[in-house]
């Protein structure tokens, strides 16, 4: 019997009723990859696509603001 290898689908945290702000490193930094600083893809993070464009502006912004370093 073949065991099936399924991953349960990750739910968008912004659908849920969290909520990201330019100004919460905390929380943005969940949605930047540690090594290189790149945004994570949906695929990843699990949110959907409205969400996603969301927070890459957020994170855009805040880089912008100097709050978190475009590379590392």
């Amino acid at each position: 019997m073949a065991e099936i290898n399924r991953k349960r689908k990750k739910i968008c945290q912004m659908c849920a009723g969290k909520d990201v702000d330019y100004k919460n490193v905390d929380v943005i930094k969940k949605y930047v990859s540690a090594d290189k600083g790149k945004i994570l893809p949906r695929r990843i993070t699990g949110n959907c696509a409205k969400h996603q464009r969301m927070i890459t502006a957020q994170i855009k912004r805040a880089r912008f603001m100097a709050l978190i370093p475009f590379t590392k």
